[in-house]
């Protein structure tokens, strides 16, 4: 995420941004999310070159140069003034002396963990980074509080249902719980409601109507498996979301919560009612 966030601000700042993607904005995130995201890079930028990797990297008295390879094979030329690498991180859990322990360790450097934070050797922990899942700072820290509770002799355990993950560009991206992905992959009974932010009146009166707030739930029951939105200030709107999967929250539970208005939290409380056949500002309710 770290490329878009600060190719956006090089950019804001004015500074002529080229970027290179090694296939395409956001791998793994709902493309429906991305795809606004996606229209404001291309504006953006002078350059956006998907399905390129970097080939080689030369630093000259007039800049870097840099080569990229696309796809079809073909390379592209460029010389700029700085580069920005963002290739992602690895758990760094060599020279530890964790071999000289019973800790186990995966091909990909991850400590592996129970419920508990607890290793192979219940008396070390391991929290963060260096264990599988988001590299994310708030599960870092509640995977933390739960290490130090069982530390302390409290029946502590980490088993939070969703983890909310936020892209910091404008517009931003937040999500939580099932993604639309993992329930094609798992085959996931999951029913989807959109309630696109051009029905918004806030939205509207913000200039902010590209955005979209989805919904993923159980068809039979209406329980909200996961949620996903684009937009100003998803960053915030998306914890709502955060709870009503954490709790088990229905469809019904998000509708009948009044929401202040106009605000862009309505657009959740109106995707909930879209599955409900009661939405009054978007026509394609279910029911």
């Amino acid at each position: 995420y770290i490329a878009l966030e600060l190719g956006q601000v090089y950019a804001a700042l004015g500074s002529k941004v080229s970027m290179a993607v090694r296939s395409k904005f956001l791998r793994g995130v709902d493309s429906e999310l991305v795809a606004p995201l996606a229209r404001k890079m291309s504006e953006l930028c002078k350059d956006v070159y998907l399905q390129t990797v970097v080939d080689s990297v030369k630093e000259n008295e007039d800049g870097v140069d840099v080569v990229l390879k696309r796809e079809d094979g073909k390379t592209v030329h460029k010389t700029f003034d700085r580069l920005l690498v963002a290739v992602g991180r690895v758990p760094v859990t060599q020279e530890l002396g964790l071999e000289k322990t019973e800790v186990e360790i995966d091909e990909k450097g991850f400590i592996a963990v129970n419920d508990k934070q607890q290793t192979a050797d219940p008396h070390i922990l391991a929290v963060g980074d260096v264990v599988k899942g988001p590299m994310l700072a708030h599960r870092a820290m509640r995977q933390g509080k739960v290490a130090a509770e069982v530390l302390a002799g409290m029946a502590s355990a980490y088993d939070v249902r969703a983890i909310p993950a936020v892209v910091y560009t404008d517009p931003q991206i937040a999500w939580c719980g099932l993604t639309e992905d993992e329930a094609k992959k798992d085959n996931i009974a999951c029913e989807i409601t959109r309630f696109p932010w051009g029905a918004s009146g806030r939205a509207a009166t913000m200039g902010v109507s590209e955005g979209l707030t989805k919904l993923f739930l159980e068809p039979e029951t209406g329980r909200i498996l996961g949620a996903g939105i684009v937009g100003r200030d998803a960053e915030s709107i998306i914890a709502e979301c955060v709870l009503a999967v954490e709790m088990g929250a229905l469809a019904e539970d998000l509708a009948l919560a009044v929401h202040p208005h106009p605000t862009l939290t309505e657009t959740e409380g109106e995707a909930a009612e879209i599955f409900l056949g009661t939405s009054t500002h978007f026509i394609g309710n279910k029911k």
